[in-house]
This record gives C-alpha cells, sequence and structure tokens, in this order.
C-alpha cells in the first residue's frame, strides 16, 4: 500500500513513516523542509521516503500536481502551523496554512483516482473549550480561542462540509491532543523544555504548572491514525473521531515536570514562569470511546510508560546511539504490545 504523508518532515510524520514502512508500507511525503536538529534529519527519515515533495499547502497548484504525480493509495494530512504560541506571532499564516491548506489537499485528493482513503488530521482544539472535567465527545461544539485552535476548527468544519456536499474519496477526521516522543524539537512545548534543562541540571521555567493535559506517546496517537485508515480502506469509518489516552494521563504540567526529574535524577526543581504568556486552556481532554468501541483501538502505553520512552530515547541518543535505530526499535516493541 502507498501511504503519502504531508507533514512528513515533521515530529509526528516522522514517527509515522517509520510505523508505516515498519510495518512494510510505501511512503511519499509533501511538507515543508525540516527544521535543523528535527528528528526527520537525525533518523534519517528522507531515506525512508519514495518520493519527497518539498511544497507549501498553501500553494494549491504545487500541492494538487506533487498529490496527482504520487498517485498514493492513502493520504494522511498532518500537515499544519501546530503551535499555539506561533499563531499569535503569525497568525495570518497559521489561517492559510490550516484552512486553506487543508482546503488545497482535500481538493488534490479528490481530483486523484488513486486514493482509496483519506484521513485529515485536526487537534483536541478544536472543541469549544470550558474546562470541563469530562472529555469531549465528537458531537461537543467546535470552537477556537487562540489563531491556531481556531484554524484547526475552520479545517475541520471545511472537510465536515466538504465530504457532505461532494462525492469523493472516503474521508474522516481525527482529533488528537498533547502527543509526546523522541525527537521533538518544537519550540515551547514541554517535555523538549524538560529534557533540555534537566539533562542540563537546570530548573525549567513553566508557564502554567497548574495545566492538566491527556498527555499521550505519539506511536499511540498514531496507531489511531492508522487504524482509521484500515476502517475506511474496509468501507467504513467516516466521520469524526477522537484519539486520546483515559483519565489516568490526564496530568498536570508540574506532575509531568517531576517525573522528567526523576528520571533525570537531578534535584533541580521547575520555577513558574511569571512572564506575560498568551491564553492557553487550563483543562482539556477528550474522550475516545468511539474510536475503543468501533475501531478496536486503545492506548497501549500508560501516562508514565510514554514519558518513560520519552526520555529513554532522548538519554540513548544523547549517549551516542543511532537515532534511527533506536526509534525503530521503539515502534517494534510498541508493534507487539497487546
Amino acid at each position: 500500500m502507498h501511504y503519502l504523508v504531508t507533514g512528513h518532515t515533521g515530529f509526528k510524520g516522522s514517527w509515522l513513516t517509520l510505523m508505516l514502512t515498519g510495518r512494510g508500507h510505501t511512503v511519499s511525503g509533501l511538507s515543508l523542509d525540516p527544521v535543523a536538529g528535527s528528528l526527520f534529519e537525525r533518523a534519517r527519515i528522507g531515506e525512508l521516503v519514495e518520493r519527497d515533495h518539498r511544497v507549501d499547502i498553501r500553494d494549491a497548484e504545487a500541492t494538487a500536481r506533487a498529490i496527482t504525480e504520487t498517485a498514493p493509495d492513502v493520504v494522511l494530512h498532518l500537515a499544519a502551523q501546530p503551535l499555539v504560541r506561533e499563531s499569535y506571532r503569525a497568525p495570518r499564516a497559521t489561517f492559510e496554512t490550516n484552512a486553506m491548506g487543508t482546503l488545497n489537499v482535500i481538493e488534490a485528493v479528490q481530483n486523484t483516482p488513486s486514493v482509496k482513503a483519506h484521513v485529515v488530521i485536526t487537534t483536541d482544539k478544536v472543541y469549544r473549550n470550558v474546562n470541563q472535567a469530562a472529555g469531549y465527545v465528537e458531537t461537543d461544539p467546535l470552537g477556537g480561542f487562540d489563531p491556531y485552535s481556531a484554524s484547526k476548527a475552520m479545517a475541520d468544519l471545511l472537510v465536515q462540509s466538504w465530504v457532505r456536499s461532494f462525492l469523493g474519496t472516503p474521508t474522516a477526521i481525527a482529533r488528537a491532543g498533547n502527543v509526546i516522543g523522541g525527537g521533538d524539537v518544537c519550540d515551547g512545548r514541554l517535555l523538549p523544555d524538560l529534557i533540555e534543562a534537566f539533562s542540563e541540571g537546570r530548573s525549567p521555567l513553566l508557564r502554567y504548572p497548574e495545566s492538566v493535559r491527556p498527555w499521550q506517546h505519539v506511536l499511540d496517537c498514531l496507531n489511531g491514525y492508522l487504524s482509521l485508515a484500515d476502517a475506511l480502506l474496509g468501507g467504513r469509518g467516516t466521520g469524526e473521531w477522537n484519539f486520546g489516552p483515559g483519565p489516568d494521563s490526564f496530568v498536570d504540567v508540574a506532575h509531568v515536570a517531576e517525573l522528567v526529574a526523576s528520571l533525570y535524577d537531578t534535584t533541580a526543581t521547575w520555577t513558574r514562569d511569571e512572564g506575560d504568556h498568551p491564553h492557553e486552556a487550563g483543562l482539556l481532554a477528550l474522550d475516545a470511546t468511539k474510536a475503543e468501541s468501533e475501531l478496536g483501538w486503545h492506548n497501549k502505553l500508560t501516562f508514565a510508560q510514554s514519558v518513560g520512552w520519552t526520555v529513554e530515547w532522548e538519554k540513548a541518543t544523547q549517549s551516542g546511539a543511532d537515532a534511527r535505530a533506536t526509534a525503530a526499535g521503539q515502534v517494534a516493541d510498541f508493534e507487539v504490545l497487546a
């Protein structure tokens, strides 16, 4: 099976390429260039890719040409401007990439006869967040406070409208939240900041230590995306789907920092960052009951295991282990878990 991954040079896209090739699939990619020091570079992911298109999805013509020329069986659309804080600095680019870029991809897929299934990745932040303790379900209202969240809600609604208005490729929407794993270098994300600080014996600064997030390992999340793609290929699975961890993984930022510190065996402790920061949700969680009951998907890793695997990968590569071999080893270990 030939998969096209948009955003394949990113953190999720790199792990997804490893997972797909590990399962024997052919993978092509469509993305911007990777950031310096990324997992894509460190693990030489480009060597695994059949066709490597460096395209900005805001360019409709180039996006359509790349998808049509590749002629994949499945498209997994991950390409996005993924950062809340960046969306405040560059709101126009965020809306253009996440909303109009998604339109360009879905239109190109519609016009590519080879594509049998299309999964569009949005986010847990598409929901109208009222800080409720219960996880949001797929039928809850959408919203979006910050430009990133609003742009992804727009993309989500755009896809829903498209698939209800036009006959074409079986398409589904996957919503997931805070994923963690080795090799993440995105600016302002918690685990990369904690790992950098504690590995150097420094005290990290936390913007919102009381904020609760549903922490999930990237491989659990990606396994959900592929379960959904398999469902589409089997003639079911259209609509919207949540892929998030259970309540045991709803943990506040301070607790995460303390666990990472213990894994680095350091006496350094976190410090509250008293600066002026943009709005972030205090509590945001998903209810993945639908995916569990209808797709047979479930999280394989607990919260502690997810953090442990992340730190284990970073420690190994910091000690000189090959980044791709270490990541591929974790993929293989994950695949055999029940």
